[in-house]
């Protein structure tokens, strides 16, 4: 029996990663509509999959043949789409962090909890196959992490028009994954939180580089060393650059650990070194990250335990996201009390 969902937005990346991904998964997913705020991507999506077009999100979760929706792209309904799920009982994958503050946010954990729905955030970092390697190379080889420096490089787009562009900081869902990458890898909460960003004084952004400085506890609460995170993201490299951008792309995430240290780039590739030396290992995968989280939203909607735990992950990260945004703010960390 075929999943049947509903597209709630598209986004800049729906050609090159979302719709080849659902024509994979034609076997247990089926797109019945589109629902876009530029009507003619709509149509054009709906003709690809051989669906129908609604004219609002609401029409489209009403619909009776439609079980679930998948939220692809952030525009101007931001969080309205998932109260209607809520309120017709339709499961939700989630793959935008919403521009909300953090009572805003509570609510709407509170509200998808109390409705009883599936719901399942799109966290790709944690479940690329180089981070799941790196982390059983932290319980068998390298230890715990001690540093963790990760940073990701976005290129601003000049056909993008200035209104559709982030005003205050990065992009909310590049910041939330990163922190999420994180709390996955040390595998424990942070305490506290210092936040920077980079202003411009000019052009269409306020700012052009954020970055989050992220402190946790020893390991159950002994004494011991403090584990570090310092994230960073920044859109610094417009289009018009294509040499700078393709020069030395910084490796997507390092981290020191007490016995190596270890090195990935996304999706599949971890480069570490202990007193043995140099280790390198190219990791394949069945299929492509993106099938395989659809592939759990899909059974996490079929079973008949409903999946959430990526709600509480999402909640907590955002959280972590604004807390560093008002330590920038006010120019002081801030402690985070879980």
């Amino acid at each position: 029996m075929k999943l049947r969902v509903g597209l709630v937005g598209l986004g800049s990346s729906w050609q090159e990663r979302h719709a080849p991904v659902l024509r994979a998964l034609a076997d247990r997913i089926e797109v019945r509509g589109v629902y876009e705020q530029v009507a003619h991507r709509a149509e054009q999506a709906a003709v690809a999959f051989d669906a129908r077009c609604f004219e609002s999100f609401r029409a489209l979760i009403l619909a009776e043949d439609i079980d679930a929706i998948l939220m692809l792209a952030p525009q101007w309904y931001g969080q309205l789409p998932i109260l209607a799920a809520c309120d017709s009982g339709k499961a939700v994958y989630c793959a935008v962090a919403l521009n909300i503050d953090l009572p805003t946010a509570y609510r709407l954990k509170k509200r998808v909890e109390e409705a009883g729905i599936a719901f399942m955030a799109e966290l790709p970092k944690r479940y690329a196959p180089a981070t799941l390697r790196l982390k059983e190379l932290i319980a068998t080889q390298l230890g715990a992490p001690r540093l963790i420096f990760c940073h990701q490089r976005l290129v601003v787009e000049s056909s993008q028009p200035d209104e559709a562009r982030p005003r205050r900081g990065m992009p909310m869902h590049h910041m939330v994954e990163l922190v999420d990458w994180c709390r996955f890898l040390v595998d424990r909460e942070p305490t506290s939180v210092t936040g920077v960003s980079h202003a411009t004084g000019n052009g269409p952004y306020e700012t052009d580089y954020e970055m989050l400085s992220l402190q946790f506890a020893p390991p159950g609460g002994q004494d011991g060393e403090i584990a570090t995170a310092q994230l960073s993201c920044g859109h610094y490299l417009p289009d018009q650059w294509p040499e700078a951008i393709t020069f030395r792309p910084p490796t997507a995430l390092q981290v020191a650990c007490e016995h190596g240290v270890a090195f990935i780039d996304l999706p599949a590739t971890v480069t570490w070194f202990d007193k043995a030396g140099r280790h390198r290992e190219s990791l394949e995968s069945d299929r492509p990250v993106g099938e395989q989280l659809l592939q759990q939203f899909v059974r996490g909607v079929t079973s008949l335990v409903r999946r959430q735990a990526d709600l509480d992950d999402a909640y907590r990260s955002m959280a972590i996201v604004l807390a560093g945004r008002e330590s920038e703010k006010e120019g002081r960390r801030v402690d985070l009390d879980g």
